[in-house]
């Protein structure tokens, strides 16, 4: 209950759009001024695909592994937004990182970011984006959400941005065009910068409708079913490159291929198996960036 209550403030306050405050109190781990001040240890960076403390659940068990493999120190930097972590990349403040599809593809294109490995889940290294709505409302598509209280995630997320902005592209609309605003002249769109805070949104009635991550939607069904039962989708997307882990260009290279090496292997070992069983990854394997070609497609066509 403690916990419900905890995310609800937090969705709450990003609708009202004062985050400064909330932001600050969610990210206290590992928010340094100078990440890399006589620090040696090797960084990465976690975009908040779910939110900060679930993200840091999520991956504690994963970087604990792959400390343990390099046989060195690895902390975990978790940013508010996948730009701030991009920024991380770009400024060579991390090592490697967790990001979605939409910031990878940016990042490439902007500074050279580079693959390193992506998961298989389900036995694909593809995902979609879902469209939810609340269980018990009568819309029934998209279309539906006109002028609805709708819930991005992050302004470069692909299942959570792109896809839905290029839905309404082929619409002949935008967001701003689609959803409109209240009768204060309040936007009805937001951002929640986690894809678990807008599966929250629309359980709780506080937004109509969602584009959401399938790996976060279908993760949630196993760990918090009691939300999940509260939505329904309404339109899944065609598949999609799967959110990979990245690093840097200009990255060491000894350190790229240990890291590469670990990740690659991790399915092989008992301790390794176990952890990725209990985040629903099959494996992480090697994935080719054309993979990502139709996301860059729709960024291009909405611009």
């Amino acid at each position: 209950m403690v916990r419900r209550a905890y995310l609800l403030v937090f969705i709450i306050v990003v609708i009202s759009g004062c985050i400064e405050k909330q932001e600050k109190a969610n990210l206290s781990i590992a928010m340094e001024p100078d990440i890399r001040a006589n620090d040696t240890a090797i960084r990465v960076a976690i975009a908040s695909v779910v939110s900060p403390k679930e993200s840091y659940i999520y991956y504690e068990e994963m970087i604990r592994y792959i400390s343990k493999k390099l046989g060195g120190p690895v902390r975990i930097v978790q940013r508010r937004s996948y730009q701030e972590v991009n920024d991380l990349i770009k400024n060579r403040e991390i090592d490697f990182a967790f990001v979605c599809s939409g910031a990878y593809i940016d990042g490439n294109s902007e500074f050279g970011m580079k693959l390193l490995v992506a998961p298989k889940v389900y036995g694909r290294t593809t995902y979609n984006s879902y469209i939810i709505v609340p269980k018990n409302s009568s819309y029934r598509s998209f279309s539906d959400l006109r002028g609805k209280r709708f819930a991005f995630s992050d302004p470069l997320s692909n299942s959570g941005m792109f896809y839905p902005a290029y839905r309404l592209s082929l619409m002949n609309e935008t967001p701003e065009s689609f959803f409109g605003s209240d009768e204060k002249g309040r936007s009805n769109y937001f951002y929640t910068y986690s894809h678990d805070s807008s599966i929250i949104a629309v359980s709780e009635l506080l937004a109509d409708g969602a584009a959401v991550d399938s790996l976060v939607y279908e993760y949630m069904k196993e760990t918090k079913p009691e939300v999940i039962s509260k939505t329904r989708i309404v339109e899944v997307s065609p598949p999609f490159g799967i959110p990979p882990v990245v690093v840097s260009k200009d990255v060491d290279p000894y350190l790229e291929e240990r890291l590469k090496d670990i990740f690659l292997n991790m399915d092989k070992d008992e301790e390794g198996r176990k952890i990725l069983s209990r985040v629903m990854i099959d494996r992480f394997v090697n994935i080719n960036d054309n993979a990502y070609n139709s996301i860059r497609e729709m960024r291009r066509q909405t611009g």
